[in-house]
């Protein structure tokens, strides 16, 4: 079957014997105008709104917990519950729910910049959220899927192109991607845990596995990321769960 002067194929095998669907095809022989799929403006804005709103419902319900607990016959620390319970009047209270919003606001930007814009082109694919832009040329993308909540773009070879939050529905997406898009990872049978002193991995991996696995386990998400890049430019990729790193090798 022929589109755009080129030859498509359903699924090629790489050299570890993975058919990998669609990999065959290039981007641009399925999609030619320019797309996009992106969270709606009205949903964003109403995360925005529900989250604040459920701050400061939050914030006044603290509010009210020393009255509340005092209530009861063998409350704890009453001295401290006493004085937070004689604030004054309406500050108190007006303050307890602007500190609510406050933090439902916080929450709100931290989910928002979660929140991907996938535009196809004809010669690129742009993945964009608050603060963050990455840009892959769409000849390369083999397969599109899902892991979770994050969008993942793999190579020919299996190599990991990008690797963004996202919450847009695997619909869409599929719609977008067109035969490059995979229900599943199709490399998910070749992954393997990573333990310390693991044969066969170079010593220079080896250091970056190690300090990744410190960034993942104090919880620092961007040390992960930056480490994660290291290691697709070292030929592995990457994929992590309840804190323990899984790879496989491009």
């Amino acid at each position: 079957m022929a589109a755009t002067g080129s030859t498509l194929v359903d699924a090629v095998s790489t050299p570890a014997g993975i058919r990998v669907p669609g990999a065959g095809r290039r981007l641009g022989d399925v999609i030619d105008e320019t797309t996009t799929v992106a969270t709606p403006v009205w949903a964003r804005a109403a995360g925005w709104a529900a989250l604040s709103a459920a701050g400061a419902g939050l914030g006044w319900v603290v509010h009210q917990l020393p009255d509340w607990i005092l209530r009861l016959p063998f409350a704890p620390m009453r001295g401290p519950l006493r004085l937070a319970s004689r604030l004054p009047e309406p500050e108190a209270t007006i303050g307890a729910v602007l500190l609510g919003t406050l933090a439902g606001l916080a929450l709100a930007f931290l989910a928002d910049r979660e929140s991907l814009t996938v535009r196809m082109s004809r010669t690129e694919v742009t993945l964009t959220r608050p603060g963050s832009t990455r840009t892959v040329p769409r000849a390369d993308v083999a397969v599109a899927y899902r892991e979770r909540d994050q969008l993942v773009l793999l190579g020919r070879t299996g190599r990991e192109l990008a690797r963004e939050p996202s919450h847009l529905a695997s619909g869409r997406l599929a719609s977008l991607f067109g035969a490059a898009w995979s229900e599943r990872d199709p490399y998910a049978d070749a992954y393997r845990r990573w333990v310390p002193g693991l044969p066969g991995i170079p010593a220079e991996a080896e250091a970056v596995f190690v300090a990744r696995q410190v960034a993942l386990d104090r919880g620092d998400g961007d040390d992960a990321r930056e480490l994660r890049g290291e290691l697709a430019r070292l030929g592995f990729v990457v994929r992590d769960a309840r804190k323990r790193q899984h790879f496989r090798v491009t």
